[in-house]
């Protein structure tokens, strides 16, 4: 292994570590019931997304050490794969990013469940990245197969993962707030616990916001369709008049801040992209980088997002004052996939060959982009990465760069380097992580 690639998977696993539930859940579980306010009754745990699981086997753990008194159960939904070991919490398996029965299946039992709390219960939500479509209750007269064809349309027009929520929010029994919405009614507590996977962190758009007010309204869905010019051709009509009888008033809006007056409701966002990307600057500056954060909030089509990254390493190219750079940044991209074309791999290998094709003229460039679930899009890699030595290879084997960006082959270009990241899943998530090397 070079010190390139070295450096740079060691960056990504300090990015990881500081997200690690099993380090953070305890830790703010202490704050939020300090010594003396333990649970000492019911104490209902539901959640989804990525990293929900593990959440779930840290929180049982945590649970069965410090609260003797607290009567522990519920459902927690992950994507398949993601599984974490539990004894009273149920864990189920469902589908991500399309939804699927399983999904719906469990966000049944947890809306019943919830349902069935009591004033003075305690309702603890472990929610993460992926819990948008993990967490699929449609509301009255939308099939499950309705949501999956909303989904699939919109992941093919390259909306972005915010518009995406906006969307599902309005037609979930569950998300935008509903689910503390039945909580609250119920007399019971609310306490949520949020590892983000969203720029800006907020608690509405981590996974739609179950337990969150939302700022979002049904015209801001239909605006959103209208957008990327989503029709009846491509959105199902019982989608389509459930937002239209939304913005006649006919049905509900979503939670709203008005609502939580006088309730017991706290979000709590627990890790963050950002945290992940300080972790990562503090590691590469013990190896002789001077880092350069760049935020975690870089959003656009993948391939523009690595062009734009490619011109700025080059300002940074030759190092000056005689200091290697490590450019690190966070944030979603998006891949739009015309029709007719299938493409393997995902946003952060799309980002990636994109910075390889723009920057051959960088001699001393290294780079890794990866998602820190450990699954970027169609295939089982949570990423690539590339360095001097890999560029080297490519052109020994005559692998041209825009032939693979023209299929969305991201993955079959660094498959073919053995230049693929590959984690399995990691039972967390805090968005995706980039980071370039400039070496003096």
């Amino acid at each position: 292994m070079s010190q390139q690639e070295t450096i740079l998977k060691n960056a990504f696993a300090a990015a990881l570590a500081v997200a690690d539930p099993k380090k953070i859940i305890p830790a703010y579980l202490s704050k939020i019931f300090p010594l003396g306010s333990e649970p000492s009754g019911k104490c209902l745990i539901v959640g989804a997304g990525k990293a929900s699981a593990s959440m779930a086997t840290a929180l049982e753990s945590y649970a069965n050490s410090h609260w003797p008194h607290a009567v522990l159960e519920g459902v927690v939904l992950t994507r398949y794969g993601h599984n974490s070991s539990t004894s009273q919490i149920q864990i189920i398996e469902a589908g991500h990013p399309v939804p699927d029965q399983a999904g719906m299946d469990g966000a049944q039992e947890i809306y019943r469940l919830v349902g069935e709390l009591q004033a003075g219960d305690i309702l603890i939500a472990l929610i993460s990245g992926g819990g948008s479509s993990l967490l699929t209750l449609p509301q009255a007269g939308i099939s499950i197969e309705d949501m999956r064809k909303t989904t699939e349309a919109l992941l093919r027009s390259g909306a972005p993962i915010e518009e995406m929520n906006v969307v599902r929010k309005h037609l979930s029994a569950i998300l935008g707030g509903n689910l503390a919405r039945l909580a609250i009614a119920r007399g019971a507590r609310v306490e949520a616990l949020l590892i983000s996977d969203v720029t800006g962190d907020a608690p509405a758009d981590i996974a739609s916001g179950p337990c969150a007010a939302d700022y979002s309204t049904y015209q801001n869905a239909l605006d959103i369709l209208a957008k990327h010019r989503l029709g009846a051709d491509a959105i199902p009509g019982s989608v389509l008049a459930h937002l239209q009888r939304g913005v006649t008033g006919e049905v509900p809006e979503t939670l709203k801040e008005s609502d939580l007056q006088n309730t017991e409701v706290s979000n709590h966002v627990i890790a963050t992209a950002y945290k992940s990307l300080e972790a990562a600057a503090e590691y590469v500056r013990t190896q002789g980088y001077e880092p350069v954060i760049l935020g975690d909030t870089i959003t656009g089509e993948a391939q523009d997002v690595g062009i734009e990254q490619a011109a700025l390493a080059r300002q940074h190219s030759p190092v000056k004052n005689g200091k290697s750079i490590a450019l690190i940044s966070g944030g979603e991209c998006t891949v739009t996939i015309p029709n007719g074309v299938k493409g393997r791999g995902g946003r952060c290998s799309e980002y990636l060959l994109s910075l390889f094709a723009a920057s051959s003229d960088i001699t001393n460039i290294s780079a890794l982009a990866a998602d820190t679930d450990g699954i970027d899009g169609s295939e089982k890699n949570a990423g690539a990465w590339f360095s001097p030595e890999i560029r080297q290879l490519a052109n020994e084997q005559g692998l041209i760069p825009s032939r693979y960006m023209n299929q969305h082959d991201c993955y079959g270009f660094f498959a073919q380097l053995d230049a693929l990241v590959e984690t399995g899943p990691t039972l967390t998530n805090v968005n995706d992580f980039r980071i370039i090397l400039l070496d003096n």
